[in-house]
Parts: C-alpha cells; structure tokens; sequence
C-alpha cells in the first residue's frame, strides 16, 4: 500500500480496477505493485479459494488441480506500462486429465490481454508495424504475431456463401516479379483471398477458399481479371459457371501505354512532344487550362503526329466502352480495330489485336459493369505501406497488410474490444 494510504481509499482503488480490467467473481485483485523508476503498474490476480471453473467442451464445473502464473501485458496506466500477474488455476476433468484454465481477459496471443490486442490491431491498420512497436513498447515481431493471428482467425471465419462476384487482380509484393493475387468481393468491396504468384494454380487455390467459406465455386456468375492468359485458363478451370469481364479500366490502360511508347519513339526528332508526358495520359476533363490548351495544339496535329494519332484512337475507345449498347459496342469496337491496323500507329495496333482476342470478355463489361477499379485503390494503398515499411520480406506479412487494409474483417467476433 503507498504510504499515508487509509484502508478505506486501498479497497476503493482495488474495486476501480477490478471494474476497469473486467476482473469479477471469482477472481479478484489480491496486490498491485507500482515502481516509478521502472515505469511499470503490476497488478497481482488471484481467485476464490474453493472456486470450480467451467471449460469448453468439459460438462459442469471442475475443481483446481494447481496454478501457474502468468503474466499479461494490459493498456497502458498512463504512460507507465501495467502488467497483470495473474494465478492461473489448471483444473481436474472428470477423464482425469489436466487442463489449464484460460482467464476470461486473456488474448489469443500468449502474454496479452485482450484489450491490449485490440489497441495493437486498430493502430495496425493506420500505421506501419514499427510505428505500433513503438507506441506499445512490445517488438515488432510480436505486433505482427498479433495482427497474423487475428487475421487468420478472421479470414476463416468469414462467410463465402454469398459471393456471387469475383474481381481479380495482381500486385507487386517486392521489386523484380514477386506477385500477389488478390481477389475481393465488389458486392462488399472486400479483399476475401490473397495468395502467391499471378499463375492459373491461384485461381484454383481461390476456389478451394470459396468452399472453405462455405461458398461454391459453381455458383460464381461473374469474374473480372485482367486478360493475363493464366487468369483466363484458371476462371475456365476452376470457376466453370463464370461470365469473364475484361475490366474497361485495363484496355484503356493499355491504349495509354500505346500512347506513351509512340510519344517517346516520335519526341527524338519532335521537339514538342518534350513534357508532354502526363498530359497525354491524364483523362482531359481533369487537365487544367494550360495544359489543356497544349494538348488541343498538339491534337490538332493529327495528320502529322502519330502521337496525336495515338491520343485519338485512344479517346475513341474510351467512349466506345462508356456506350451501354452491347451490339453497338461490339460493332464499334470491330471498326475501330479496323481503322487502327490500317494506320500508321504501330504500338497501337498491339491494342487492336488485343482486342480481337478478347472482344467477348471486353463487351461482356457492358452487361456486367464489374469493375476492378476499387482494387487498384487498394493495390495503391498496399504499395504506399509497403514502402513506408520499407518492403515486406514475407507472404505472410504482405497477406497480413492486405487483409488489414482492406479485408473488413470481423475481429469482434474473435474479440468483443476490437474496433468494428
């Protein structure tokens, strides 16, 4: 007891944190212990001699066979850090075995509360890990450990059964060609599955998920994915039932790629084309004046600047593809491959051929309108954490990210204290 402390304000101070660390009958706190140079609160555990205890998948009340102590790291009181030492009671089933009693505020990592785990996962989701380690004073490893366990337990809680709609996409977890497959939910706009590589085996491993979730790959009836061959082969394979959408987003881009290979190849002996990078690859309604007004110069150039040429097919398709016509679509799209493979624009008759191969999947968009746009938002929001952690060297931990980021997981199932 601190000096000058009555008894009467000792047992007042002991019932506030009983209410506040949720310690109730039988348990009860028997000592705390406050070092200020340590910078430490230790609050001491106990329970009721005689008290019989309840576990799952045991019948009845079971009696102490012994204790352990362990200890827990708790929120902090303060800024100093509070423990909680607690007398943990092992119990005697009527088999005869012997089975250690978890307490009621104990987390799913060994050593926290649940409290704390639950400060840890909603920083997890604002900052990168170090930055958690920091402000709770635990490792870095130990703060994944944490959010890895819950997204695990997340992840295989979560209800597939629903999901009628599949985008996917891929991701860079590392510089060279370490790819990530993502696949999220566009009903809920919900990453559901994140797995290694960008082959046909990830679609197949997708699937597996579905059924893990109580899904049924059958009864998927659309599917958005980029037009990556293995994307295509695996959706045929495994997801038999799946309309394939070629998301609008990604032809467009490709064209823009085909305008930026023709301004560089063109800019060596056009002096003009020099900064004019962006301007091209931006849509034009969001150019500013001045930009704008170079871009109109440089348009109305069209009978001698292939770059111009390329700008302009470019426009064309993204207002073929905004028409809600399917057979107009398709009908449109036919000429305009037409009028490209007969110019001069040789990166864009790429697109064309392009085209062709997947007119089916490009105008099956029209019906759908499934889009992979909110996925590139997230693959842009998993980049910007990757490089403020400065890579993730682990699938595990880049999976983990994801999940955070973008997963609306249900941690309260797992954790009543976890934020929704």
């Amino acid at each position: 007891m601190a000096p000058g402390m009555t008894v009467g304000v000792a047992v007042v101070s002991r019932e506030i944190f009983e209410a506040a660390l949720g310690v109730a009958s039988p348990w009860f706190i028997a000592d705390m212990d406050f070092d200020e140079q340590a910078k430490t609160l230790t609050v001491y555990i106990d329970f009721e001699r005689g008290s019989r205890f309840q576990v799952p998948d045991a019948e009845g009340t079971h009696p102490v066979h012994d204790t352990v102590t362990k200890r827990y790291r708790h929120l902090n009181f303060f800024q100093y850090e509070c423990l909680l030492d607690v007398r943990v009671p092992r119990l005697k089933l009527p088999d005869g075995s012997v089975r250690q009693l978890t307490p009621p505020w104990a987390g799913r990592l060994s050593g926290f509360t649940q409290l704390f785990e639950a400060l840890v996962l909603t920083l997890a989701q604002q900052m990168p890990f170090r930055g958690v380690a920091r402000i709770t004073g635990v490792s870095v490893h130990r703060v994944m450990a944490i959010c890895e366990r819950y997204v695990e337990l997340a992840v295989a809680d979560t209800d597939l059964s629903e999901v009628r709609r599949i985008a996917v996409d891929e991701t860079s977890r590392a510089r060279g060609h370490d790819y990530l497959t993502l696949a999220a939910d566009p009903e809920r706009r919900a990453v559901i599955f994140v797995t290694e590589g960008k082959g046909a085996e990830t679609i197949e491993a997708l699937a597996a998920r579905l059924v893990a979730g109580g899904g049924d790959p059958g009864a998927i009836d659309s599917c958005s994915i980029d037009m990556s061959p293995a994307f295509i082969r695996g959706v045929t394979g495994h997801l038999p039932n799946a309309a394939i959408t070629f998301d609008k987003f990604h032809v467009i881009a490709q064209a823009s790629q085909a305008v930026d290979a023709t301004r560089r190849g063109e800019q060596r002996h056009t002096p003009d084309l020099k900064g004019m990078r962006w301007s091209l690859l931006r849509d034009p309604d969001k150019l500013g004046a001045d930009a704008r007004g170079e871009l109109d110069a440089l348009v109305s150039q069209l009978t001698t600047l292939r770059t111009a040429r390329a700008w302009q097919y470019r426009e064309q398709l993204r207002q073929i593809l905004q028409r809600k016509q399917i057979h107009v679509v398709r009908r449109m799209l036919a000429q305009w491959c037409t009028n490209v493979m007969r110019s001069k624009v040789e990166a864009m008759k790429g697109v064309a051929r392009m085209i062709r191969r997947h007119i089916d999947g490009i105008v099956a968009w029209v019906r759908s309108r499934q889009t992979n746009g909110f996925l590139e938002a997230i693959n842009g929001l998993f980049q910007a954490a990757k490089r403020k952690a400065r890579g993730y060297t682990r699938l595990s931990t880049a999976r983990t990210v994801i999940f955070l980021i973008a997963g609306k997981l249900d941690f309260q199932r797992i954790n009543p204290h976890a934020v929704a």
